[in-house]
């Protein structure tokens, strides 16, 4: 049984402080209107520190680049003024050597800029992804209560990807822009400065269409990226449950909330689009207008007052427009930047998602070599958002090294959730729960969790090989200690059989094998682990009768010097147990051995009484 909630609470059971600001970090993390500032962006600035080389040479390369396109302007005025003017095929071939040698070095500035800028956005990709997939696998169970798996994976990929694009493209092209216009002005000035006060005057107007439209663009990119997160979202819903959507006949249906998802992002992106052709609309109006007006100026200077040559016109010209394009890319660019600014915030908010679950700050260390002695001291735990009374209320119980307990109970006792406090998933509103004597709370979290070992009833396994997956207990085994557990965990036999054997790989969530194989291949992984203590949320539910007596017969092996908490509706499988604990209502009502406590009459007499009747009928 699995047992579980939405979000956090105080100790006294109500919402708390550190709950109320775990919920906010949440809801700011996730909320879809985001992306209003680029503080965002600076926060990638240490992924681009860490690498100095590729950041240097790529933006040393981007200034030669810029300079370059401004030197043809310049070569364009030798050809024109000087190159004609001459009789001497030398002379002319200088000239042209001249202008060549401008666009040999801007070829290849630009192709060395491309590389090391490219190079630099996807290095920055790979160890944001890293470090956010890292931070986010050591969340806390509350976080995940909230989120799809697709959300987050949409993080991860689309969200990265516009990063990518930003770190390697989008700021470097903004940046080589504004160096393109601020040269491009400085030239112009010492061609013509009458000239270039015109094309001074043409910027703000430029400017305007796009500062008008920057934030209507930034919302329709927000809304249009939060559109596609939920279609992926919705996908990945369907896919993990493929099995189950095809049982019922709900391909359509599914398919249908799908396609509402990705219709509802495509009119979100048209909108995006639309509103970013406008702006080119405007964008380049103004430009040729400005051009014209310009060029009109500038034949005056040239025919009517002699005071400018017609290779300097060209250059001039050349100029305005390339600074007249760099502010219209400027324009493009900026839109680009405020939706990467959306999906680095979002990025960020992950990252900076505290666990409520962690290590203090100096944590207290496990007893070593550990006892295996478990102690829960009226503990009161209530699921965070969740109605009705609390899952454990004044719980106690003291399990005894390689004591083997089984606790039993009607559904929503509160079993499963005293083995989740003891992984530590959850801490308790009230009381405390101990591990040889250490409160968890003051205990490292990977340090408690590496003295356990779970079976769960449903125990998810991993593509890769049946090896990998039981060595996932344990990575540093032993081949011979992997086949020692699978031996141990009745695995050996069917193992042997596949086409590979143990290296055979068992496909995603290990669907090309029985739900009895995974589940023995799930108790090999936690025997493997050597853990003191062993924790089994009904291990053989999935087996049939004559797996579960050779799987019971090698848990009762494996659990000699372990201490076990056993969770079972079959009330058959835990008559060996030391000591059965009945549960009820999140309190221990009962405890003694199978005949004891069938003797009293209370519930666990009940309990087996209605089990053991259905079994007879």
């Amino acid at each position: 049984m699995n047992e579980a909630g939405s979000s956090e609470t105080s100790r006294a059971g109500r919402p708390g402080l550190g709950a109320l600001m775990r919920d906010q970090l949440l809801h700011e993390a996730w909320s879809r209107d985001k992306g209003r500032g680029l503080g965002p962006l600076f926060r990638l600035i240490p992924f681009v520190k860490a690498h100095p080389v590729d950041a240097f040479l790529g933006l040393a390369f981007m200034l030669i680049s810029s300079g370059a396109i401004l030197g043809l302007s310049a070569a364009a005025r030798w050809v024109i003024d000087g190159g004609f003017s001459v009789r001497e095929p030398g002379a002319l071939a200088r000239v042209f050597l001249m202008a060549g040698a401008v666009a040999a070095v801007l070829a290849l500035a630009t192709g060395l800029r491309l590389y090391f800028l490219f190079k630099l956005g996807e290095r920055v990709v790979a160890d944001l992804r890293k470090m956010v997939f890292r931070h986010v696998l050591g969340l806390d169970l509350t976080h995940f209560l909230k989120l799809r798996t697709g959300e987050v994976l949409s993080r991860l990929t689309t969200d990265m990807s516009i990063v990518e694009g930003i770190v390697g493209n989008v700021i470097p092209v903004a940046m080589r822009n504004l160096v393109t216009l601020i040269g491009a002005l400085v030239w112009m000035m010492v061609v013509s400065p009458s000239l270039t006060f015109m094309v001074l005057l043409m910027i703000p107007i430029l400017l305007t269409p796009m500062l008008v439209m920057s934030r209507r663009l930034q919302t329709l990119s927000a809304r249009a990226q939060d559109r596609f997160a939920e279609a992926v979202g919705y996908a990945g819903e369907g896919l993990g449950a493929i099995d189950t959507v095809q049982a019922f006949g709900q391909e359509d249906s599914v398919a249908g909330r799908f396609n509402g998802a990705v219709e509802s992002a495509f009119e979100a992106s048209r909108a995006q689009i639309r509103a970013r052709g406008v702006l080119s609309f405007l964008m380049i109006t103004v430009i040729f207008g400005g051009m014209l007006a310009l060029l009109y100026r500038s034949a005056l200077a040239v025919i009517v007052e002699h005071s400018l040559t017609p290779g300097a016109l060209f250059q001039l010209l050349g100029l305005a427009f390339l600074a007249a394009n760099a502010v219209k890319d400027l324009s493009e660019v900026w839109g680009q930047i405020q939706k990467a600014s959306g999906a680095a915030e979002r990025i960020v908010a992950m990252m900076d998602t505290t666990p409520a679950i962690r290590s203090p700050a100096r944590p207290e260390p496990m007893p070593r070599p550990s006892r295996g002695d478990i102690s829960f001291e009226n503990v009161r735990f209530a699921y965070p958002g969740r109605a009705g009374p609390p899952a454990l209320d004044g719980f106690s119980l003291h399990a005894r090294p390689g004591e083997r307990v089984a606790l039993v109970g009607p559904s929503g006792a509160g079993k499963s959730t005293v083995l989740r406090l003891l992984l530590r998933f959850y801490d308790p509103d009230s009381g405390t729960v101990r591990i040889d004597g250490v409160d968890l709370t003051r205990a490292d979290p990977a340090e408690v969790r590496a003295r356990l070992a779970l079976v769960a009833q449903e125990a998810p396994l991993f593509s890769g090989s049946a090896a990998d997956n039981i060595r996932f207990g344990r990575p540093g085994a032993t081949t011979d200690e992997v086949r020692v557990a699978a031996l141990a965990a009745q695995a050996e036999g069917f193992l042997k059989a596949l086409p590979q054997g143990f290296d055979t790989a068992v496909g995603e969530q290990a669907k090309t094998l029985s739900g009895g194989q995974r589940q023995r291949l799930a108790i090999a992984r936690a025997l493997i682990r050597r853990s003191p203590i062993l924790l089994l949320d009904e291990a053989t539910s999935a087996l049939d009768a004559e797996n579960e007596r050779l799987v019971q017969q090698a848990l009762h092996e494996a659990m000699h010097g372990r201490t076990t908490l056993v969770i079972a509706h079959r009330l058959a499988t835990v008559l060996e147990a030391d000591r059965i604990v009945v549960m009820d209502a999140g309190r221990v009502v009962e405890e003694g051995k199978h005949a004891e406590l069938l003797a009293r009459g209370g519930l666990y007499a009940r309990l087996a009484r209605l089990q053991f009747t259905a079994q007879a009928a």
